[in-house]
């Protein structure tokens, strides 16, 4: 029976699929690390006002030290680092290559989860998960980005080692945060997470003598309202559905439900892009459910 921290990282996957359709519009037009910056700080606000309506605190003041501290580390990994060198392999090889090798965080977060929780998976939960994995890739290898650029081998292996530093990054973001939460929370675990980030962001920033380029990135109307809106629906909804799905299921399974966002892009990318789906991509889907299936069931 489906409990409530998959149905949670099946949200989180929605979630992200939509927010990634307002970053992709946003980011064309103010820059990857700019989007990345000001959505963060809208979420902020985001989860500060839902903390003081729900919990009554502006700021999770209430959290233990050792709560800060993981979920801290937890939001330096897996939000300002890994965003930071996701971007930057994006450059190099595209989007393509960069989200196969993306696929690679749920069994690296399960070995971590292994060996440094304790955490133990069944046979048929890794045969759920590597259902899973296949079909994700089946999907995104069947897809060609239109215009990619051409690299060389140079950049191919400082986008791959920068693709899996990666990985590393969210899966260690993912551990930290099991590890963290405990029963804090959801929500205002997630604006542990943000603070961290940001840190991170404020410091790359001001080291890089950016922030003119955010002050006028802030001053665009209508690319703000897609920041808004993606702020709300990825690092506010999704982040926080995550946080309740890593509280509730082993960590492993979450992060490879949550990984089904490559999947569960497509009807989106035929109803807005008008792009026409392969027998690859649909088999894959297909593959990815029947995972999940096993996962959940």
């Amino acid at each position: 029976m489906i409990g409530i921290g998959e149905w949670a990282a099946l949200g989180t996957a929605l979630a992200w699929t939509l927010s990634s359709l307002a970053w992709t519009s946003a980011g064309r037009q103010i820059g990857a690390l700019a989007t990345s910056f000001i959505r963060l700080i809208m979420a902020g606000v985001y989860l500060a006002i839902y903390g003081r309506l729900v919990r009554g605190l502006w700021f999770p003041s209430d959290a233990e030290s050792h709560t800060w501290l993981y979920l801290g580390l937890s939001g330096f990994f897996g939000f300002f680092l890994a965003d930071l060198l996701f971007f930057r392999a994006l450059v190099l090889i595209g989007p393509r290559l960069v989200l196969l090798i993306q696929s690679l965080v749920p069994p690296l977060t399960a070995l971590l989860s292994w060996v440094y929780l304790g955490d133990r998976i069944d046979g048929l939960n890794w045969i759920g998960m590597g259902l899973t994995l296949a079909g994700i890739c089946w999907v995104i290898l069947g897809r060609r980005a239109p215009g990619a650029t051409p690299f060389g081998r140079t950049e191919l292996r400082q986008g791959v080692l920068l693709s899996l530093t990666a990985c590393v990054a969210v899966a260690i973001g993912y551990v930290l945060a099991k590890q963290g939460i405990g029963h804090y929370d959801a929500v205002a675990a997630t604006f542990i997470r943000v603070l961290a980030a940001l840190v991170g962001f404020s410091l790359l920033i001001t080291v890089t003598r950016r922030w003119p380029a955010m002050g006028a990135a802030a001053r665009l109307p209508r690319v703000m309202a897609l920041v808004a809106y993606g702020s709300f629906v990825g690092p506010f909804l999704g982040v926080a559905l995550s946080m309740v799905a890593l509280r509730h299921c082993h960590a492993g399974v979450a992060a490879t439900l949550i990984g089904t966002s490559p999947v569960l892009i497509l009807p989106f990318v035929v109803v807005v892009y008008r792009e026409r789906l392969s027998a690859q991509a649909v088999g894959g889907a297909f593959l990815s459910v029947l995972g999940i299936a096993l996962l959940t069931y």
